[in-house]
């Protein structure tokens, strides 16, 4: 019997939008479309040289983000999609999602196109279903856009859409952000991504966030505990800290952070995870075009990380889904006791913050609230139990290591 082959995702990035929202901090560019062709061209070469590397792989997932990747067109978009179908080995039931804002994907015949070509995954940006809090943080849809490209959707029969909302916008009241919920609901999709928002550092919303009337951190968690208790009501599990579907409508590919799977990026700012290596491209369109054309160097950063060194990691991004961490898993993966975390995980328990179910430790959704602060404690709890043993081995005292 063949062993089965380990799996990876693919990532591919589309830096293009037609305008820059007033909170947007990824990397994206308005105006730019006179360049959509040669990216197209630099990405699909990218993909096939970088091909060889993932032979030994099983391609389960992939993911086009942005930007607004439906912004690319249906052709140019299936073009990309060939390249990948041809190159790699990926599954026949692989997911593949396109991000899509709802201006922009509103031709069902397009997404017709777009998923026989197999595209099987819509997540449209929907943020709000009030026009005026589009327009505060910059949004040029409005909120029958986003039923009409949920409309399209389901009449190119895409089965699997999920829908972005955003809480704590300028002005924003608790009732308003239950009126956004149950307007998405009613939408059916099968996942919802429900996000607070943050105020990144040169963002226009930055530098108008003293007048913005934007909602205090007790408003924005009284508005986080509501959508976890609304959506679980309403058939929608939660699986991460902002994230919720339907049974067995988890997206798989960000499933892929959150459990250390490997996964590769392609374009500007893309970010990777692949052969024991974390590394990024530079957020720089031009640059990477040229760089895809002369074979020129495109990394803004590279870091090969040792499995055993990955206990960190492991344990920040596990927190931040409903599963949690479970000690065996850890004890085996990274050979240390998972015992070090238990002082602290039985205070965040008494504290409501955490609970220990079927042997898995997770966050209960005050939890999710602070944990920041508890990640930060667990990791002081490593680092002690780390420096416990260091200074064990350096008096050659090596029962420490048994206990």
């Amino acid at each position: 019997m063949k062993e089965a082959l380990p799996t990876l995702g693919l990532y591919i990035h589309i830096p293009f939008c037609a305008h820059k929202c007033d909170y947007c901090d990824f990397y994206s560019l308005a105006g730019q479309s006179g360049r959509m062709d040669d990216y197209v061209e630099a990405l699909c070469a990218h993909l096939t040289e970088t091909a060889p590397f993932a032979a030994g792989h099983r391609v389960d997932s992939v993911y086009f983000g942005g930007g607004t990747p439906s912004l690319l067109g249906e052709k140019r978009l299936i073009r990309i999609l060939k390249t990948i179908l041809k190159r790699y080995k990926v599954a026949k039931d692989a997911e593949i999602t396109l991000e899509a804002n709802p201006d922009s994907a509103g031709d069902w015949k397009a997404l017709r196109a777009l998923r026989r070509a197999g595209f099987n995954r819509l997540s449209l940006g929907m943020q709000s279903a009030s026009d005026e809090e589009l327009a505060a943080i910059g949004r040029i849809h409005t909120a029958r856009q986003t039923e009409e490209a949920v409309e399209a959707a389901r009449k190119a029969k895409f089965e699997n859409l999920s829908l972005d909302l955003i809480y704590g916008l300028p002005g924003q009241t608790p009732e308003q952000w239950r009126e956004n919920l149950s307007a998405a609901v009613s939408l059916h999709p099968e996942h919802l991504s429900c996000y607070g928002l943050k105020v990144e550092e040169g963002t226009p919303l930055f530098a108008r966030r003293d007048t913005a009337r934007l909602p205090g951190d007790e408003l924005q968690a009284d508005m986080y505990l509501y959508t976890v208790e609304f959506l679980s009501e309403m058939g929608y599990a939660q699986y991460e800290i902002s994230n919720f579907a339907k049974p067995g409508r988890e997206s798989r590919h960000n499933l892929k952070y959150w459990t250390l799977e490997e996964y590769a990026g392609f374009g500007p700012g893309a970010h990777s995870d692949f052969g024991g290596v974390r590394y990024a491209y530079a957020r720089d369109l031009e640059g990477y075009i040229q760089g895809v054309r002369s074979h020129a160097p495109m990394l803004s950063e590279s870091e090969r990380i040792p499995p055993l060194e990955r206990d960190t990691e492991w344990i920040m991004l596990g927190l931040r889904t409903v599963r949690g961490l479970d000690p065996k898993v850890f004890e085996r993966r990274f050979r240390r006791r998972f015992s070090c975390f238990l002082p602290f995980l039985e205070q965040c328990r008494e504290a409501g913050y955490a609970v220990c179910e079927e042997d898995r430790w997770h966050l209960t959704p005050r939890g999710f609230l602070v944990s920041n602060q508890i990640i930060s404690g667990m990791l002081d709890a490593l680092a002690e139990e780390k420096r416990r043993r260091a200074e064990a081995a350096a008096r050659g005292d090596f029962r420490v290591q048994l206990d």
